[in-house]
C-alpha cells in the first residue's frame, strides 16, 4: 500500500483520503461534511513516522542527481562518499574548516560503515516492537501504537513527527521507542527546537525560547532531556553501539544527508553544556563536540532568539 501523505518529485506534498468511517463503514457525504470548510476523511495508505529527538544511521538515501533511494551498501555510495566535495556546486560550497573536519572523518569503507550501523538500529527497533507484541499478548493485527506530537506535526517529506510507543492505556508503559533505541546506543540524539522537552509543551511559541545564558540550566531541569543526554554520554563512555572501538560510526546521519544533497547545513546550534548567549553558525555545528550537547535551531526561528537577546557567533 502507498503512503497516505507523500512528497512528489516536484517537491509538493500531497495526501490521499476517502470519506470518513461511521460505525465501521464509510459514511455518507451528508454525514461526513461538517460545515462549509470541514470534512471528515479517512487516510488511504500508510503514514511514515519520523521519530523526534533522535537520528538513525541511513540505510538508504538519494545519491546526487538521482530521484530514487539507493542502499548505502551499494558501491556507488562508497565511490561518492570517498570524495563528496569533488563536483560540489559552487553556490552551496561548504567552508574550508567544515570540509577539513569531514575529510578527517571519512575513511575507506565509510558507506558500509553507515550501512552496518543502520541495520543494527533497524534490527533493534524490530526487536523492541516484537517484544511489545509478545508482552501484551497481541497479534500484529491487534497491536496499536501511541503517538505524541510536538510543535511541528509533519516534515517536508510528509512524515508524521512524533514520539512513539506501544498503546497501553492501563498499566505502566515502558519508555518510548525513541528513548529505547537511544539507550541501546544505536542511534544519535538529534535535538531540534522546539520539538523536544521541555520546549514542545510551551505556548505561545515565544515562551519556548530559552533565555540567554540559561541553556545548561534548562537542559538539566527537564528529566527526560537530562536522561536522554546521560544515556548517550554513557554509550560513548562505555564504547558501545555507535562508539564501538572496532567499528565506530564515521559520519553522523545528517552529515550523510547534506553531503548527498550537496547543500550546506542550515540549523544554528546552542551548546547545552554552557550558559552563554551564542548562536553557533550552522557550518560550525561540530565545534560542539558531543551530539547530546547540541540543540539545533531552524533558520526560520532564529529571529525569535535574537529578539530574546541571543547573538549570532561570528
Amino acid at each position: 500500500m502507498g503512503k497516505a501523505i507523500e512528497q512528489l518529485k516536484s517537491g509538493v506534498i500531497v495526501g490521499h483520503a476517502g470519506l470518513g468511517f461511521r460505525a465501521g463503514v464509510t459514511g455518507s457525504v451528508r454525514q461526513e461534511v461538517h460545515d462549509g470548510d470541514t470534512i471528515n476523511v479517512r487516510a488511504i495508505g500508510n503514514f511514515g513516522v519520523r521519530f523526534l529527538g533522535v537520528d538513525a544511521p541511513e540505510i538508504s538515501f538519494r545519491l546526487p542527481g538521482e530521484g530514487a533511494f539507493t542502499g548505502l551498501s551499494n558501491i556507488k555510495w562508497e565511490r561518492y562518499l570517498s570524495d563528496p566535495f569533488k563536483n560540489w556546486p559552487r553556490e552551496s560550497r561548504l567552508n574550508q574548516d567544515l570540509i577539513s573536519y569531514l575529510k578527517a572523518k571519512i575513511k575507506p569503507g565509510v558507506a558500509m560503515n553507515q550501512y552496518r550501523h543502520a541495520t543494527q538500529a533497524e534490527d533493534e527497533l524490530e526487536k523492541e516492537v516484537s517484544k511489545d507484541l509478545e508482552e501484551l499478548g497481541q497479534s500484529e493485527e491487534e497491536f496499536r501504537f501511541f503517538l505524541t506530537f510536538a510543535y511541528e506535526v509533519m516534515d517536508r517529506y510528509g512524515r508524521l513527527l512524533c514520539f512513539i510507543n506501544r498503546y497501553q492505556p492501563e498499566g505502566g508503559r515502558p519508555p518510548g521507542y525513541n528513548e529505547r533505541l537511544l539507550q541501546a546506543g544505536v542511534i544519535n540524539p538529534y535535538f531540534i527546537w522546539p520539538n523536544i522537552n521541555p520546549f514542545r509543551k510551551r505556548t505561545p511559541l515565544i515562551n519556548a525560547v530559552i533565555k540567554p545564558k540559561k541553556a545548561r540550566e534548562e537542559a538539566q531541569k527537564d528529566p527526560l532531556l537530562r536522561k536522554a543526554r546521560a544515556d548517550f554520554r554513557r554509550t560513548r563512555q562505555k564504547g558501545r553501539g555507535l562508539f564501538s572501538p572496532e567499528d565506530p560510526l564515521q559520519l553522523e546521519p545528517f552529515e550523510v544527508r547534506f553531503l548527498a544533497d550537496q547543500r550546506r547545513p542550515t540549523r544554528w546550534v546552542i551548546d547545552l553544556s554552557k550558559n552563554d548567549d551564542r548562536l553557533i553558525p550552522p557550518q560550525n555545528y561540530y565545534t560542539v563536540k558531543n551530539q547530546e550537547d547540541r540543540l539545533y535551531i531552524p533558520e526560520e526561528y532564529v529571529a525569535l532568539f535574537i529578539e530574546k537577546g541571543w547573538k549570532r557567533q561570528r
